[in-house]
C-alpha cells in the first residue's frame, strides 16, 4: 500500500492511496503537509487510519486511470511531495566514498574522512515544487560532461521529525562540477529536474532502515547502457543519526524528506545523455522511472 499524490482534471492535487490496482481518496485532506501535521505523536494511529480506506471506501479509480503523461487535461500521478523541502546525506556507503575519491580531482580525502567522521554529511537538494515525479523527466546540466543519476532510499518525516515512511529517490549529480572542487556542490546537485521521488511512499514508522534491494537501469536507444544493486543493510549511518543531524537547530513546519545517500556509482567512462531513460526500483516501493533532459 502507498500514499501517493495525483491530479485529477475535476478537483486538482489529491491524496490518495494505492491498494494492488486500485487509487482511493483520501478524504480531508488534499495537501501532504496537512496530513504530516496531523501524525505528529501518533503516527502508527495515522497510517491505520489511511490502510483502512480501502475497506471502507466503494470509489476507487483503476491505477491504469492515470496516463503515462502530465496533460494537465488528463489525470496523472504526481512526485509524493508538495510543501517539504528535500535534503541529501552524501558519502553513506563505502561505494559512494570510493566514488567521489575517484571523481576528486584532489584526490577526495575530504570524503574519506567525512564517511568516517561523527557528524554526516547533510545537505539541500530542492523545494517540494521543484521535484520531479515518476514518468517525469529530470535534467542533466548543460554546461556539465559527467552525469549521473543516484538511486536512494528516501525517508519522510512529520515536523516531529518522526519516520512516516520510504520513498524512491533520485539525486541527480554533475560528478565533474564536485569533483573539481567539493566548495561547487550545490551547483552539482540543485539545479532545474535534479530530483525525483515516487512513485508513492511506503508507509511505515520504523526507526531502522528499511531492508530492500536498491537497482538501477539505465536504457538508451532500447538497450541498456549501466545496470547496478545494492541494498540498504550496507548504509554506514544509522537512520537515527541522521535525522537528529537533520533537525538538529533547524526545523521543518511542512515534514521533509531525506535522500540517503547512494550504493550505486557508475563508471568513469559513462555519463548520461538526454533521451536515457533511468529506472530505479526498491523491494516493496516499486520502481521510479524518468527520461533525461538537458537543461
Amino acid at each position: 500500500m502507498l500514499l501517493i499524490r495525483y491530479y485529477d482534471p475535476e478537483h486538482g492535487a489529491q491524496l490518495g492511496i494505492q491498494h494492488d490496482d486500485k487509487v482511493y481518496r483520501v478524504q480531508g485532506f488534499a495537501l501532504l503537509s496537512s496530513w504530516l501535521r496531523v501524525s505528529i505523536g501518533h503516527v502508527d494511529k495515522a497510517i491505520a487510519e489511511l490502510q483502512h480506506i480501502p475497506e471502507e471506501s466503494d470509489a476507487a479509480f483503476e491505477v491504469s486511470r492515470f496516463a503515462d503523461t502530465h496533460d494537465f487535461a488528463r489525470p496523472h500521478r504526481l512526485a509524493p511531495v508538495d510543501e517539504q523541502d528535500v535534503w541529501a546525506s552524501g558519502v553513506t556507503y563505502e561505494r559512494s566514498r570510493e566514488g567521489r575519491q575517484e571523481e576528486a580531482k584532489d584526490g577526495g580525502d575530504i570524503y574519506a574522512r567525512v564517511y568516517d567522521a561523527q557528524r554526516p554529511e547533510l545537505f539541500f537538494k530542492g523545494h517540494g515544487r521543484d521535484v520531479v515525479g515518476h514518468l517525469g523527466e529530470v535534467g542533466i546540466r548543460r554546461d556539465a560532461t559527467w552525469s549521473v543519476p543516484e538511486p536512494e532510499l528516501a525517508v519522510m518525516l512529520n515536523p516531529a521529525m518522526e519516520v512516516v515512511g520510504y520513498t524512491i529517490g533520485n539525486d541527480m549529480s554533475s560528478r565533474d562540477i564536485e569533483g573539481e572542487n567539493p566548495l561547487y556542490l550545490p551547483q552539482a546537485k540543485v539545479y532545474n529536474a535534479a530530483c525525483a521521488l515516487g512513485p508513492g511512499v511506503l508507509l511505515s514508522p520504523s526507526k531502522e532502515w528499511l531492508q530492500a534491494a536498491i537497482s538501477l537501469r539505465i536504457e538508451r536507444e532500447g538497450q541498456t547502457a549501466f545496470e547496478g544493486e545494492t541494498h540498504t543493510n550496507r548504509i554506514h549511518r544509522t537512520l537515527p543519526d541522521l535525522v537528529e543531524h537533520l533537525g538538529r537547530c533547524y526545523t521543518f513546519p511542512n515534514g521533509v524528506f531525506l535522500l540517503t545517500g547512494t550504493g550505486i556509482v557508475p563508471p568513469a567512462e559513462f555519463t548520461l545523455q538526454a533521451g536515457d531513460v533511468i529506472h530505479i526500483t526498491i523491494e516493496g516501493i516499486g520502481t521510479l522511472t524518468n527520461t533525461v533532459k538537458v537543461v
